[in-house]
């Protein structure tokens, strides 16, 4: 049994979320930064989150990291040998391809649009996003470095991406109106009340 008080919370959540702001990771390899990077989604109103891996397995989540944000989103691994045409697709839809990456085109992260329908590609911690991906970019982007480092850690580097990308959305009232449709948000709705119930179910709490 679930209360009306979690029920609108849900209902809050699904108004806020944000199709139009996608990420992607290009074979990020740690479990703990996939599993912040998840957080910062969640904390932006990121409904789809895709990954692509070299190995071709399922992602690690370490729940104590995500505190569970991990359940309210759609998540999605991508085969690796098809992400290149994962994103072309994406590009067809009207998504700007977004990638961070130093070169001598690079811009500042705030520099782009971020309410444009965005897909944010963030590559593996030591060789940056591949060259396939990066030769499909709309955009190519850099955090500016004041100090010896190059480069951030990629879940803080996501973070301020996204938190960016958050402002903008914000100024313009893309949270105050659902970007879901009607029976797109009532699928979604049943789905999270259902695992939420049995997840509480399974601790022993069935009335919340």
């Amino acid at each position: 049994m679930i209360t009306k008080e979690r029920t609108s919370r849900i209902d809050d959540i699904l108004t806020r979320k944000q199709t139009s702001l996608q990420v992607m990771l290009d074979d990020v390899a740690s479990s703990q930064n996939i599993s912040a990077i998840i957080r910062s989604c969640d904390g932006v109103g990121v409904l789809n989150f895709y990954y692509a891996s070299k190995e071709n397995v399922d992602a690690r989540i370490h729940k104590t990291i995500t505190q569970g944000t991990h359940r309210w989103m759609n998540r999605e691994r991508i085969v690796y040998e098809k992400r290149v045409k994962f994103l072309k697709a994406k590009q067809a839809k009207g998504f700007q391809i977004v990638v961070t990456h130093l070169e001598e085109k690079s811009i500042a992260f705030s520099k782009v649009d971020y309410t444009k329908p965005t897909i944010l590609v963030m590559g593996n911690e030591k060789e940056g996003t591949s060259q396939e991906v990066l030769a499909l970019a709309d955009e190519v982007i850099i955090i500016p470095m004041l100090g010896m480092a190059q480069s951030l850690n990629v879940s803080v580097a996501t973070g301020l991406i996204l938190y960016e990308a958050q402002r903008q959305l914000d100024e313009v009232g893309a949270y105050d109106v659902s970007q879901l449709l009607d029976e797109e948000r009532e699928e979604i709705k049943k789905e999270w009340i259902y695992r939420d119930v049995i997840r509480h179910r399974s601790k022993g709490s069935i009335f919340y």
